[in-house]
């Protein structure tokens, strides 16, 4: 089989495609014939080894896993002896944000893990998209208690992890304010933000309205820039560490000064946001945006178009032979 390998920490270069031999499912496992996963930001960290703090989880000095990809969503071709919930021919998607060997054509992945079947209304593609950015998503959301009337300043709304966090938000009916350019502007519209701020011809930071929760899915802002933002009582939320990784130690430094606090979204429980996922998508209530699909031969690229940071929602890597 054909799979996406690097043997030490480096950039989209070190990776390539290689062919292998194709795993065996064990009593707890199940064969996937993967057929979609995407390539996000989680995936250049885990191929980078940056920030960091990624490799006390993936491997100190070198990668534990060779093969990329951290989701998928395929077709099971063999289960193990002990497994009950899935059979042969059952499609599936998941998840693992520390790498799960999925950016190949088979993978092999446990009865227990963050795995579900995919919607009847879904195609490989849509529920590989459906996944990565939506577990950060759905993450900032479990960390705050939302209520009625609560406004949220959204920047960074047209990534993999805003544009499904400005969805869960609307499901809810809060009030939304978007930041995206100028490009995205009829995207970020048609998926219900209430206001919105083009970041090319205006600095969002300068807006008079106050806010109960800044979410900056994109972390490409501050908290000492959004403070002003924010109502007493506010919280501000990163999907990133910050400069001098400042968002694992504000949370500290605010708890016991000032009003307005720091939340760092620690990623828990893959399980409950697939399950959150799959209502919304039941309900016709939420839908991943795709910016690009690359086959599979042409995974580097994808790597580089998305380390480029100019992407809108997500990059989504096909297999050919699928229907």
């Amino acid at each position: 089989m054909k799979a996406a390998i690097r043997r030490s920490y480096g950039s989209f270069d070190t990776l390539k495609v290689e062919t292998i031999e194709k795993p065996t499912a064990k009593d707890n496992e199940v064969l996937i014939r993967v057929y979609a996963t995407t390539v996000n930001r989680t995936d250049c960290a885990v191929l980078m080894g940056k920030p960091f703090i990624m490799r006390f989880f993936t491997g100190f000095l070198t990668p534990k896993l060779p093969i990329t990809g951290t989701d998928f969503a395929g077709r099971i071709e063999a289960v193990g002896k002990n497994v009950k919930a899935f059979k042969v021919a059952d499609k599936v998607w998941g998840f693992n944000d520390l790498g799960l060997s999925s950016q190949a054509e088979y993978m092999v992945f446990p009865e227990d893990g963050a795995m579900a079947i995919i919607p009847e209304s879904y195609t490989y593609e849509q529920a590989a998209a459906s996944l990565e950015g939506a577990h950060y998503a759905y993450n900032f959301m479990n960390k705050v208690n939302l209520k009625p009337g609560d406004k949220i300043l959204l920047n960074g709304a047209t990534g993999a992890i805003g544009s499904v966090l400005l969805q869960f938000l609307k499901y809810y009916n809060l009030y939304v304010t978007a930041v995206c350019s100028t490009k995205d502007l009829e995207l970020i519209k048609a998926l219900g933000a209430d206001r919105i701020y083009d970041y090319t011809r205006e600095d969002f930071t300068e807006d008079d309205e106050k806010y109960n929760f800044v979410f900056d899915a994109v972390g490409k802002s501050t908290f000492a820039k959004c403070k002003a933002l924010l109502k007493p009582g506010g919280v501000y939320i990163s999907s990133e560490l910050g400069p001098m990784a400042q968002n694992l130690f504000l949370p500290f430094i605010t708890k016991v000064n000032g009003d307005k606090k720091v939340i760092f979204p620690v990623p828990s429980d893959i399980k409950r946001t697939i399950n959150f996922i799959k209502t919304l998508i039941e309900e016709e209530k939420f839908k991943p945006v795709i910016d690009r699909k690359y086959l599979f031969d042409n995974i580097s690229e994808a790597y580089r178009y998305v380390a480029s940071g100019q992407k809108t929602g997500n990059v989504v890597i096909s297999f050919e032979n699928h229907t």
